[in-house]
């Protein structure tokens, strides 16, 4: 076993590696001369406010060059959904242009029509130049002193001006706006004349080359965003130390006292009636029902923690740098698959530590538990996206290597982990001798349930992670930068040991009120801040976001719901290992008979 993990870890760290190596975090490496062509593709467009629904470049009229030559993608790029082509704009190195016709072309009506659609949807447009990204709209709607919104006025941009800073033979930054004066009315379903047109500007900027993606950073780096932030961190540390110091100074009191009377009753007469957390020592180590879907969620929710770790790892390094396109997403399937061969182990380790007999089983179920539902998802939402030919329906062969990389990595991983952990030989460590027939639960009230309990254990993690939930939503599910990955670990740090702490605490209250039945409620208490997040995903889509029609609906509740469940079984696990070790730890320091 320590072989093949070792293994295992020495692919990660390799992976690491290469992703963090400083080639890959400065974008194009390029150096030009004067005239030389510079790589200008264009990706995508798209609704604004709504991020998951874009659409190829040339799916609306515009003018296309003579060879459009599609851009070779890597996978995580065409899982973000981006499809480059060559653009009709040709900025040659040091050359500028005024007034450029890119062409002259005559809009059908039914063009004119798709143009207006897209210009009332806020469609935007993105480039990339040089591996610099270029993002711009397409028109815009005029509204003033209209109250009806058939009077409104719809009006394309034709002229678009490019200013490109340079540093001797590199290219350092590009931005691009819209003439306002230069604008064609798109209003009425008639056929128009168009001249698409075009402007360069060169000029000299002493920036360095390896410092050009710090302006795409700094947005969420301005001292008011690091105010909200760092306020985030203070108000959840300070609330989190309160409650957290609250409950451990009254756990550690009542725990000495409960020790000093268990104590003095074993000096006391024999016969006298124990109660309390020790009248259940011979039932609380009685193994859980449904032991293979236990065994199951603790290596799924395992593999998912060691998982976050190593994109905090990426993320700390640097390699998740701005417009760094695709790079999450590869990182995210690469790694799934490589730590795979934990959530074998760990599963396979723990069913046969509950005795489980068929590890076959319990195996496929590992592997189906987070993956099972998060096809399902897929298979729909990409159904959605193929039936709206956006971008983001990924392609035969795309569909192909995620399939393969599952059969030929993933898959054999988790078989060899689940081999490795079924040949251990670990031991269930018990320190009490389970009785032959469970005791009889008491009575207790409806706070003491299964779902109070849960909603009272995901309430205080996810207190001290809403404020930062924010600017997370906004960077994934929209166009705000998110960069301050030291902060968001801080917050992570802070949402574990949370986490674990609550679900101790609550562990304790139920024991004390003589409930044996606590592994699987303390992995639901544990993961209930994921069901938590799931109705924030409400919130901010009804209240703080303007998303809107089906697919992007369909997109965000249905891949968050994934997300949130993979919340839910990772946190559920940190829950679930912080009570088994502190209830072995409480009843290791009493004489159980």
């Amino acid at each position: 076993m320590k072989e093949m993990e070792k293994m295992t870890w020495y692919v990660v760290v390799l992976l690491i590696i290469s992703f963090a190596s400083p080639a890959r975090s400065d974008g194009s490496d390029h150096k030009y001369k004067g005239g030389d062509p510079v790589p200008l593709y264009a990706n995508k467009v798209g609704p604004f406010h709504n991020p998951s629904e874009t659409y190829r470049f040339f799916d609306l009229p515009f003018c296309t060059p003579d060879h459009v030559k599609e851009k070779k993608e890597a996978l995580g790029e065409v899982l973000n959904g981006d499809r480059l082509v060559s653009a009709p704009y040709k900025l040659d190195f040091l050359h500028d242009k005024d007034s450029e016709i890119v062409c002259k072309k005559k809009l059908s009506k039914e063009e004119v029509s798709q143009f207006r659609s897209a210009v009332a949807k806020d469609y935007y447009f993105q480039m990339y130049y040089d591996d610099l990204p270029i993002w711009g709209f397409l028109g815009k709607v005029d509204k003033e002193g209209k109250s009806d919104p058939s009077e409104y006025k719809y009006y394309l941009f034709k002229h678009l001006h490019f200013e490109i800073f340079y540093n001797n033979d590199r290219v350092i930054e590009i931005n691009a706006r819209t003439d306002p004066n230069a604008l064609v009315d798109i209003t009425d379903d008639k056929e128009v004349d168009v001249d698409f047109m075009y402007s360069v500007k060169w000029k000299e900027t002493k920036t360095h080359f390896n410092k050009r993606m710090e302006k795409y950073s700094q947005s969420s780096s301005l001292p008011h965003h690091l105010e909200i932030h760092w306020f985030s961190i203070i108000n959840s540390c300070v609330t989190v130390l309160l409650l957290t110091g609250f409950l451990a100074t009254i756990l550690m009191r009542v725990l000495k006292n409960d020790f000093v009377k268990y104590a003095h009753d074993e000096e006391a007469a024999d016969d006298q009636e124990e109660t309390g957390w020790k009248y259940i020592h011979g039932d609380v180590f009685r193994y859980p029902s449904h032991k293979s879907l236990m065994a199951a969620a603790l290596g799924s929710g395992t593999q998912l923690f060691t998982l976050t770790i190593f994109i905090f790892l990426l993320s700390l390094v640097g390699v998740f740098y701005p417009y760094n396109r695709g790079a999450l997403f590869t990182a995210l399937v690469v790694i799934y698959a490589l730590t795979s061969g934990i959530a074998g182990y760990t599963a396979a380790t723990f069913y046969c530590q509950l005795e489980g007999t068929n590890w076959v089983r319990n195996l496929i179920l590992t592997g189906g538990l987070f993956c099972g539902p998060l096809f399902l998802t897929f298979c729909f939402l990409n159904s959605v996206a193929i039936a709206y030919s956006a971008t983001a329906a990924l392609p035969f062969g795309t569909i192909v290597v995620i399939f393969l990389i599952w059969a030929l990595v993933t898959s054999p991983l988790l078989v060899l982990g689940g081999i490795a952990g079924k040949n251990s030989r670990a031991e269930f460590q018990a320190p009490c001798r389970t009785t032959k027939y469970p005791r009889e639960i008491p009575p207790l009230p409806w706070y003491r349930g299964t779902l109070p309990q849960m909603a009272m254990a995901g309430f205080l993690p996810f207190s001290a992670i809403y404020i930062e939930l924010y600017y997370i939503f906004a960077s994934v599910w929209g166009h705000r930068i998110y960069t301050i990955y030291s902060i968001l670990f801080i917050v992570f740090i802070i949402l574990i040991i949370v986490t674990a702490f609550i679900t101790v605490a609550l562990t304790y209250f139920q024991l004390a009120a003589e409930d044996h039945e606590w592994w699987w409620r303390a992995f639901l208490c544990g993961g209930s801040t994921g069901l938590f997040i799931y109705g924030y995903c409400l919130y901010y889509y009804y209240a703080r976001s303007d998303m809107s029609g089906f697919m992007q609906t369909s997109f965000f509740f249905g891949y968050m719901a994934c997300i949130c469940y993979g919340f839910f079984l990772m946190l559920g696990t940190v829950g679930f290992r912080a009570a088994l070790f502190f209830v072995r730890h409480i009843y290791r320091s009493i004489k159980c008979e």
